[in-house]
């Protein structure tokens, strides 16, 4: 009898975890305290679980989470997606793989740890290495809102938001499998003072070192006119395409085959760039590919960018996409220009995304210049799910980004993490999503969305970033995750040598928990 009722309720562990996961996937229906909890219920599940059955059932689980996330971000469902899906199934399930493997042969404080900096390491992993960033599996997207927790990524990144909700998960996993005692109260206590300490301190960093608001500067940030784009698409022949889901959703085509309406598009943007300026902006961003032109047609659009920034005395960020014959040779880009109308940059978008964008990508270095509004850095659109590549010593990150409705608001806010980490302002200026201006806090100075205010969007941002510790030792805490999860595992490895003869096998830290049969 008691075998069954285990059975069932190691059952209803699996469902509980599994419909949690669903809501802590970085999606548009996250709900925070989901994060924490799923673990919880998957790795109780997974302990109380032969090996095999239910590791294959965890990575199902990770599996569907990421599909969800696939299908409600209305991401185009094509091989590349569904391989993606997969990975993140195996990538995000090695936590559970490693704790149910080799956290019973570890000591309290081994089997306390390994768990979380696994989970360090899945999102490092996903964050760094693989094509598709953290736009899906990074536990911090779904903690954004918390800004006193999310201060923590200014030290670890937000991969020490993953570290903590890991954390939770074994604590309460140790004191569910030991009954009460002063040790078990010590266990939960000690995790207890540790995010204590991160929430209170991000609370006190808040209050005691403000965001400095003495010097701002008036950014502009600008969308192609999506009348002008249906334009473009009718002489193209094609007026069936859906305008609304973004020009990186636009079919390719070569922009001097409808010269009139290529034209009129760029005509508008330099004509509310000068608007701008005239409303008081010293810095002008336009949305990601907001000028299609062809690669002969890319001198006269920077000419007439450079006089403009020239007699307007402002900066201007230029983005375009530049269309050559074959499209690995096509460009996805950003040229900033100064007010004395010298070219400063010319940027090339480092992480086409995956399946969708067959450029070749950039040198996946963001450029730094600096100008009497403090440091300026850009990067482009998805390149910003990249924690690696986001290290900036700027003041000021420029993103000009390409979305569509299901995904738009949630891609920006993402963004918002980049800029604790790197204690520097961000503004995304997005075309058809959610245009959104953050502090080196992640304080939202102001927000627009494109898909209903296509008009100019200007926004006051402190033009002072702060050095912080992450800008400076980068993935220093991922990689010691990295590292000690190794030496737990190979310290089990090593142990796993038979003893010589006479000598008593050594006792286990822990026995396994039961196993329903």
């Amino acid at each position: 009898m008691s075998n069954v009722s285990n059975d069932r309720r190691r059952w209803l562990w699996l469902v509980v975890g599994a419909v949690a996961a669903l809501f802590a996937v970085g999606g548009r229906w996250d709900i925070p305290l989901a994060a924490w909890l799923f673990p919880v219920f998957l790795l109780r599940f997974a302990r109380t679980s032969r090996p095999v059955g239910g590791l294959v059932l965890v990575w199902l689980v990770s599996w569907a989470g990421a599909m969800f996330w696939i299908w409600q971000m209305a991401v185009p469902m094509t091989g590349m997606t569904v391989l993606a899906g997969l990975t993140f199934g195996v990538v995000l399930a090695l936590p559970y793989i490693a704790d149910r493997l080799v956290a019973p042969r570890l000591g309290t404080a081994g089997e306390l740890l390994l768990f979380p900096m696994a989970v360090v390491v899945s999102e490092f992993l996903l964050g760094t290495f693989a094509p598709f960033g953290t736009v899906v599996g990074l536990l911090a997207n779904t903690q954004f809102g918390n800004l006193a927790l999310s201060q923590v990524a200014s030290v670890t990144g937000s991969y020490g938001i993953g570290f903590l909700v890991g954390g939770c998960a074994t604590v309460v996993n140790w004191a569910w499998a030991h009954p009460p005692s002063w040790r078990t109260a010590r266990v939960v206590g000690g995790y207890v003072a540790v995010l204590a300490v991160v929430v209170v301190g991000g609370a006190a960093r808040m209050a005691w070192f403000p965001v400095d608001t003495t010097q701002t500067v008036r950014i502009a940030g600008l969308n192609a006119n999506m009348g002008l784009i249906r334009d473009q698409m009718t002489a193209l022949g094609r007026p069936d395409v859906e305008v609304p889901r973004g020009q990186g959703a636009l079919p390719r085509f070569d922009p001097d085959t409808v010269r009139p309406e290529s034209a009129a598009v760029i005509d508008d943007l330099f004509a509310r760039t000068r608007n701008a300026a005239r409303a008081g902006a010293k810095i002008v961003v336009w949305s990601e590919n907001a000028a299609y032109v062809s690669h002969a047609g890319l001198p006269a659009l920077l000419s007439r960018a450079q006089d403009i920034a020239r007699q307007e005395r402002i900066y201007l960020l230029v983005a375009d996409n530049v269309h050559l014959p074959s499209p690995r040779d096509s460009r996805d880009e950003t040229h900033l220009i100064g007010p004395d109308g010298a070219v400063l940059w010319t940027y090339q978008k480092s992480h086409p995304v995956p399946g969708l964008e067959p450029y070749r990508p950039g040198g996946g270095v963001a450029p730094v210049i600096d100008t009497p509004y403090g440091r300026l850095s850009s990067v482009i659109c998805y390149d910003a799910d990249f924690p690696a590549m986001m290290h900036a010593d700027a003041d000021i990150m420029l993103v000009p980004g390409g979305d569509w409705p299901e995904i738009g608001r949630t891609h920006s806010e993402m963004a918002g993490l980049r800029a604790i980490e790197n204690g520097y302002s961000l503004v995304r200026q997005d075309y058809v999503g959610w245009s959104v201006a953050f502090d080196s806090h992640g304080n939202t100075l102001s927000t627009q969305n494109t898909l209903i205010d296509q008009d100019m969007w200007l926004v006051d941002v402190p033009v002072h970033g702060v050095t912080t510790p992450y800008r400076v030792i980068g993935d220093a805490f991922a990689w010691l995750c990295l590292a000690g999860t190794v030496v737990l595992i190979g310290s089990v490895f090593f142990r796993q040598h038979p003893p010589a003869s006479g000598t008593p096998k050594p006792a286990t830290a822990r026995e396994p928990e039961p196993i329903a049969r």
